[in-house]
């Protein structure tokens, strides 16, 4: 079957991150024809001047529609578009030249409806950006699946850097209200429906974030909350690796208090684990001021994610109240 391309890009408010990334489109090799679909989200700050300037040189095309959150945006984008085969990015994402290409040659070579790539960071960004991106694709934080761990079994892919085919949408109706976790929601209905999904590493983005201390604190606590209620409508999914940062907040408050008590061993396990991520990250960035960033980062990444999870897995466990009820603020209507 041959593949048609088309790239599903919501965007809010964010017409200077879609004026980057459209550029970094235009440098893509290969020659492989694609079609592009912005979906503005009921932005009031608009993109649509930005896509005008690229209509010459791209296969573009705009819509704007009510705000309905990036989930429902990325189904009504794939519902307009033309092609067979859907890659949706997340607005602040940066592609290489070669990104088409490694994806159209990954899927010549062992087709799947589904599929995910990495993120990198790029030069440009900033000491921050670079710190967050270590701690969120590290193989000392997250197990190095979200940086492109080769050896992956039944890879989820996220929203950021996502393949799916047309008829993978159709069968499953794509992406649910929740947000976030929209897209491992999603994987895991593609399994159930007898999709598979695949890590291609070669097929990564530079992911930007627009990113804070405060924001990314934000973030990571709104994975916190999520993945108890999918593990909630999808039990069989549930792992013991979701408790980790969880553990990791608990095990450093017990090894304070021990050594307060004159105990020092536990806390040392911790100083070794903190070093252990400070000289890798020295390592990949070459800058003694991303790796301090890339520890705090890390602190923050566990801190945020560990106590959301545990409190929304206690909430969910014992209430009687959906989750929708519970977590108001986590779901598109």
């Amino acid at each position: 079957m041959a593949l048609n391309f088309s790239f599903i890009i919501p965007v809010f408010n964010r017409p200077e991150e879609v004026k980057e990334l459209l550029v970094s489109m235009n440098l893509l090799t290969g020659e492989i024809p694609f079609e592009i679909v912005i979906v503005e989200d009921g932005s009031t700050i608009s993109s649509e001047e930005i896509v005008n300037d690229f209509k010459d040189t791209l296969n573009i095309s705009y819509y704007f529609k009510e705000n309905s959150g990036p989930g429902d945006s990325r189904n009504f984008g794939m519902q307009k578009a033309k092609g067979n085969y859907f890659i949706i990015l997340d607005s602040d994402c940066i592609l290489p030249p070669q990104y088409l290409e490694e994806a159209q040659n990954a899927l010549a070579q062992n087709y799947v409806d589904c599929y995910g790539g990495p993120d990198a960071a790029h030069k440009s960004f900033s000491d921050l950006q670079k710190a967050i991106n270590y701690s969120m694709t590290s193989i000392l934080t997250t197990g190095g699946i979200r940086g492109g761990k080769k050896a992956v079994n039944k890879f989820q892919p996220r929203s950021f850097n996502m393949g799916l085919s047309k008829k993978a949408f159709e069968v499953t109706g794509g992406f649910g209200k929740i947000h976030p976790g929209e897209d491992p929601d999603l994987t895991i209905r593609l399994w159930k429906a007898g999709f598979e999904t695949v890590l291609i590493p070669q097929a990564f983005v530079y992911h930007k974030r627009r990113i804070s201390w405060e924001k990314f604190y934000l973030q990571v606590q709104k994975f916190g909350l999520t993945r108890p209620i999918l593990n909630k409508w999808h039990p069989e999914t549930k792992k013991i690796t979701y408790w980790f940062p969880t553990f990791f907040v608990f095990g450093l408050a017990f090894s304070l208090l021990m050594w307060f008590a004159g105990v020092s061993i536990f806390l040392k396990v911790y100083g070794l684990y903190f070093l252990a991520i400070f000289i890798d990250a020295l390592l990949k960035n070459k800058s003694l001021k991303i790796a301090f960033l890339a520890v705090y980062a890390v602190i923050i990444q566990f801190f945020g994610y560990g106590l959301a999870f545990v409190k929304s897995t206690i909430l969910i466990t014992f209430s009687n109240k959906k989750p929708e009820q519970i977590f108001p603020k986590l779901f598109f209507s």
